[in-house]
């Protein structure tokens, strides 16, 4: 057991040092969800789930922007 021990010690190392930084970023996002804060950004062009996201009002903003300026080019009045 002892030989098998020290022929993977950095075997061993490596993965204790992963599961470490897997760990802490792991409880960073639970501290950052029990805090409120959110993962969006609230750049509504790259936000792939924005449908309108509740994490700030601003992508509500910029997708009644988008839908104005839509509707103002196509000849839809809102």
């Amino acid at each position: 057991m002892l030989a098998w021990f020290s022929a993977n010690l950095i075997n061993i190392a490596l993965v204790a040092v992963l599961v470490l930084i897997v760990g802490l970023l792991l409880r960073g996002m639970i501290r950052d969800k029990k805090a409120g804060k959110s993962s969006c950004g609230c750049n509504c062009a790259s936000c792939g789930a924005c449908s309108g996201c509740s994490a700030c009002g601003s992508c509500k903003i910029n997708a009644a922007t988008m839908n104005h300026r839509t509707n103002s080019v196509s000849g839809n009045a809102p």
